[in-house]
């Protein structure tokens, strides 16, 4: 076996990666909890995680142009901080995403379960998708991408109609409509339950956005890793963004945001308002592409953290072997089998599963915050050492860097002090010890071995002779 990945990843795959990496169950279903606890300035809420995120993504843009590299932002945060951050970046963002594999099978079955299948146990529906999913992983990085591709055009497009139907029905246009912004103000006024809540909202919409960064991981594995980054990383973001927004404009400018079904599915309860038949089938439809499409990205993102690791010797080195169709076998099933036995433990100890649910909750925030440092270091050093690699720059440096970083500095705070998020920020702190004290013992006894692993940090070759204008 070689240990080189292959291209397989085309552009048209690239930005459906990124453009689907943050359309999740969490959209279709997740949201009702936001506007329930918030009201219509769930709007408002979901702008400003989304505005956050565009910023991160911006950020991760400019370092993943300049250098296209195995182990994306993992291997930023060691370039910026220091081995120590580059270890706890890629473990950390490997653990949160092998959890979300269990999270996600365990959906899918449930999905299928109370909408098709009834009558087949949940712990076996749980795994029939995670295991064909990791077929096709294993076939090749070209099978991950349609399958991915087409995941993502069935969201896209979904969301397209929903947006453009519901459009219609509040311009009055829709049969039997009339034009209305009421349920916007009515029910106790846009933000019933104060401004505050508006912001505690933010906690949980930037969950939803996790998955953008999937694109610069992919980067590794693309025909044209530059240009690909930069258009899905510049584009994409603006897209999700409105996306999101536009959905929670639509619901809660239909559906009455204290209606007592839209915490179970905004988006039900919008199409039964527009009278559209087999409402709930569509969605259930849409919501199990949305689970599959998350098992197949998390399958995928967390096999080539977990090689980029082995790479830098963080992981053992015989999960660097790669078949003859530059597919990390070893890697793939190894993630597969950790996800499996978070499944079980859904079943069988739901407080063990809640515990690493938990455990994982506030990763993404650190991994995004990680992210914010390392470009802040980097900038300057690029502006140095090698300006014309700035192909794609951040907006407004380093005020706009600073203001996000204290921004997710300011979110995880507000967890500290919300009841419901506090557990998840303690056990995510824990979880960050653990990797740091691990990542000591990892450098101790490298140095006792004879010094520390000098394997190449994987700079994604790139033979484009045109520059990426945006």
């Amino acid at each position: 076996m070689s240990n080189s990945l292959h291209k397989g990843l085309k552009m048209r795959h690239m930005t459906m990666i990124a453009l689907g990496g943050t359309i999740g169950a969490g959209l279709f279903v997740g949201s009702g909890t936001v506007i329930r606890s918030v009201g219509p300035a769930a709007i408002v809420s979901y702008f400003l995680a989304g505005l956050l995120v565009v910023l991160i993504m911006r950020m991760l843009g400019e370092m993943a142009v300049a250098y296209p590299t195995l182990g994306s932002f993992a291997q930023y945060a060691r370039t910026a901080l220091g081995d120590w951050a580059g270890f706890s970046v890629g473990w950390l963002y490997w653990f949160f995403w092998v959890i979300v594999l269990g999270i996600e099978a365990t959906a899918s079955a449930a999905v299928l379960h109370s909408w098709l299948l009834p009558n087949v146990p949940q712990w076996l529906l749980s795994t029939i998708p995670l295991i064909l999913l990791t077929l096709t992983n294993l076939v090749s990085v070209r099978a991950y991408g349609e399958f991915e591709y087409w995941f993502s055009f069935i969201k896209v497009a979904t969301i397209v109609l929903f947006l453009v139907v519901g459009g219609l029905f509040i311009l009055g246009v829709w049969p039997g409509t009339h034009f209305s912004f009421e349920n916007l103000t009515a029910h106790g006024g846009f933000a019933p339950h104060g401004v505050g809540v508006m912001f505690s909202g933010i906690i949980t919409a930037v969950a939803a956005f996790i998955g953008a960064e999937i694109a610069t991981i992919a980067a590794a594995e693309s025909d044209e890793p530059r240009k690909s980054v930069a258009r899905a990383t510049s584009s994409v973001i603006w897209r999700v963004l409105i996306f999101y927004v536009g959905s929670m404009f639509v619901v809660v400018t239909i559906v009455p945001w204290n209606d007592t079904q839209i915490l179970k599915s905004p988006y039900v309860s919008v199409m039964n308002v527009l009278h559209i038949p087999a409402a709930g089938a569509i969605i259930n439809i849409v919501v199990l592409v949305a689970v599959l499409s998350c098992l197949n990205s998390g399958i995928y993102t967390s096999s080539r953290m977990l090689y980029a690791l082995a790479n830098r010797g963080e992981a053992p080195r015989r999960l660097l072997d790669v078949n003859s169709r530059g597919v990390p076998v070893k890697a793939i099933l190894f993630c597969t089998i950790i996800a499996f036995i978070t499944v079980v433990l859904a079943y069988v100890s739901p407080n063990a599963f809640a515990f690493l649910l938990n455990a994982s909750g506030a990763v993404g925030l650190f991994i995004y915050l990680f992210i914010a440092v390392s470009q802040f270091k980097m900038r300057k050093k690029l502006e140095q050492e090698a300006p014309d690699k700035l192909i794609v720059k951040m907006w407004g440096f380093p005020y706009l860097t600073i203001i996000s970083i204290l921004a997710m500095i300011g979110v995880l705070i507000s967890m500290a002090y919300d009841g419901g998020t506090r557990s998840q920020l303690i056990l995510s702190l824990i979880s960050f010890v653990i990797v740091l004290a691990l990542y000591f013992i990892h450098a101790k006894l490298s140095l006792r071995r004879g010094g520390k692993h000098s394997a190449n940090p994987g700079v994604v070759e790139d033979t484009e002779q045109e520059n990426i204008f945006l």
